[in-house]
C-alpha cells in the first residue's frame, strides 16, 4: 500500500482525477476497466447514492483481482462514521466535499491521504490546520481559476485541486493550470450522462486519452 503522500504524488502525476456514482455495479464496473485502459491509475468513486457501499466493495474485489496498480479512493465522505465504513472496505484515500474534522482524524487514524473540499480562504486554513495538503475546490465552476490566483499566495505550500465544473476543454484545463493548481477532478464533463445511458464506454475511452493529453499540454 503507498503511502498517503505517494498517492497524493501519484494524484499529481496524472493530473486529472475521474470521479463518478453509479447505481449499477455492472456499470461502475465497466467505466472503471475502461478508465483504467485508457491509463487512468487513481480514481474517485462517489458515496452518492444507495448502492455506493456495495458498488465500492464490488470495485476494490476487481482492483485486487484484475487491476493491480490502481488506486480507489472514495468521495462525498461527509461524516467520521461514512469514513469508517468505507476505510473497512479498502478505501485508498478519502475525499470530502467539506471540512469535517471527524474525517480528518479517521484519514489520520488510518494513516490516510484526506482531501477535504473547500469554498473560501477560512475554510482552506481550517482544512490546512487539520493537516490537508492537497485541498479540493468545490464548485469550481462557481470559483474560477481567478479564485485560485487570488489566493494562492496566502496558503504556501497548500496544492489545489478544483473539481464541479471543470470543462473537457484545452482552454479551461489550461487556464486552472496557469493559475496554480496541481490537478483537476473531472466527473460529468468526462463521464457523461450520455456515455453512461448508452454504454458509449469507448467513447469514455477515447474522452479520457484525450482529458489526460489536455492536461499535458497545459503543463
Amino acid at each position: 500500500m503507498p503511502t498517503k503522500s505517494q498517492i497524493q504524488d501519484s494524484i499529481i502525476k496524472q493530473g486529472i482525477l475521474p470521479l463518478f456514482y453509479n447505481d449499477s455495479k455492472e456499470a461502475s464496473i465497466a467505466i472503471t476497466r475502461k478508465l483504467y485502459e485508457a491509463g487512468i491509475r487513481l480514481i474517485e468513486y462517489t458515496n452518492r447514492g444507495g448502492a455506493a457501499l456495495d458498488n465500492f466493495r464490488a470495485l476494490k474485489k476487481l482492483q485486487q483481482e484484475e487491476l493491480p496498480d490502481l488506486l480507489l479512493g472514495i468521495g462525498t465522505i461527509k461524516s467520521a462514521e461514512e469514513a469508517v465504513q468505507f476505510v473497512d472496505a479498502g478505501a485508498n484515500f478519502l475525499i470530502s466535499p467539506l471540512v469535517n474534522p471527524g474525517v480528518a482524524a479517521v484519514a489520520a487514524k488510518n494513516d490516510l491521504l484526506w482531501i477535504p473540499g473547500c469554498m473560501t480562504p477560512t475554510e482552506i486554513y481550517n482544512a490546512q490546520q487539520l493537516g490537508a495538503v492537497l485541498i479540493k475546490l468545490f464548485p469550481a465552476n462557481i470559483l474560477g481559476p481567478a479564485f485560485v490566483s487570488a489566493v494562492k499566495e496566502l496558503f504556501p505550500g497548500v496544492l489545489m485541486m478544483p473539481t464541479g465544473g471543470v470543462e473537457m476543454s484545452q482552454e479551461n484545463i489550461s487556464a486552472w493550470f496557469d493559475a496554480g493548481v496541481s490537478a483537476v477532478g473531472m466527473g460529468s464533463k468526462l463521464i457523461t450522462k450520455s456515455i453512461i445511458q448508452k454504454q458509449e464506454y469507448n467513447q469514455l475511452y477515447i474522452a479520457t486519452l484525450r482529458a489526460l493529453q489536455f492536461v499535458q499540454s497545459a503543463r
